[in-house]
């Protein structure tokens, strides 16, 4: 990624961001919770970016059924946990360097990696801002034979800050922080921006930008079946753009759909993920 493009991006994303799997800078009232369920799709692929671009061995499909939920245990301190189930397949073989392919085909459903965190208020007047501490547990499988993977074959920790205002029918937010990774894997800066609006009533339209980089730290060694299917591996880097539409059914339950794509990346799929979901508030 070019050095002055990076520059740009750390400074705006550093001022305007927003964790896209957490309900941002508020938190829950005492006893409050909101539960999601959702589910990712990107489509069969095969196009990685990189420096240069290169290829999968197989058409790789990689799917998520996510469970999300936040509960206050004070009104100032909320606590998260994030569930996911990862149904991935390495299908037809799209390019062998080796002739003989390294991996079969195959599909898999296994856990990927669970997290779990807790987010606490630190200011309120108009504008609120929150400290946010996330574990992501070692918790996903590797698949010898396929070279198929749900997860970081590592435990990864998560110090954030968020940022956020709301209007009557506007909001802004924003998040960041680092990703601290282990067991040889390079750690990463993450941020993100959004901003929602309400046209009408019961529906918000909502687009965000997504960014992380490498720090380049880690020099962990994959097995290269984990390198001909592309999944977690080391030094992962993007800038992505979406956007989402929640329709608000009643006061406490809704669905939700979302569009992300990246503008550029390294050891990341050339394939939007597109999803949707159903929330409720309790």
């Amino acid at each position: 990624m070019h050095s002055t493009l990076k520059k740009y991006l750390f400074t705006l994303l550093f001022l305007f961001s927003i964790s896209l799997f957490s309900q941002g800078a508020w938190t829950k009232a005492k006893n409050e919770a909101y539960v999601q369920l959702s589910y990712y799709n990107i489509a069969g692929y095969s196009g990685i970016y990189g420096n240069p671009d290169y290829r999968t061995e197989r058409k790789i499909t990689d799917n998520t059924l996510q469970l999300f939920g936040e509960y206050g245990i004070s009104d100032k301190t909320t606590v998260l946990l994030s569930l996911p189930i990862k149904i991935i397949k390495a299908g037809d073989v799209v390019s062998s360097a080796a002739g003989v392919p390294l991996t079969s085909d195959g599909s898999e459903t296994a856990l990927g990696n669970l997290v779990v965190g807790v987010k606490h208020q630190l200011y309120n007047n108009k504008w609120v801002i929150s400290g946010q501490f996330n574990v992501e547990a070692n918790t996903g499988n590797y698949f010898e034979a396929s070279g198929l993977r749900s997860g970081y074959d590592t435990f990864t920790l998560s110090p954030k800050l968020n940022i956020g205002r709301g209007y009557d029918n506007f909001f802004v937010q924003a998040s960041t922080g680092v990703d601290i990774r282990f067991n040889d894997y390079s750690s990463n800066f993450r941020a993100s921006a959004e901003a929602g609006v309400k046209p009408i009533k019961r529906l918000w339209l909502i687009g965000f930008l997504d960014f992380s980089t490498s720090f380049e730290n880690g020099d962990v060694i994959l097995p290269e079946a984990n390198l001909a299917t592309g999944l977690y591996l080391n030094d992962q880097e993007y800038v992505a753009y979406g956007i989402k539409a929640i329709v608000e059914i009643t006061e406490k339950f809704g669905v939700l759909a979302n569009y992300t794509s990246a503008i550029s990346g390294t050891n990341v799929p050339k394939r939007a993920v597109i999803g949707g979901g159903v929330y409720h508030k309790f």
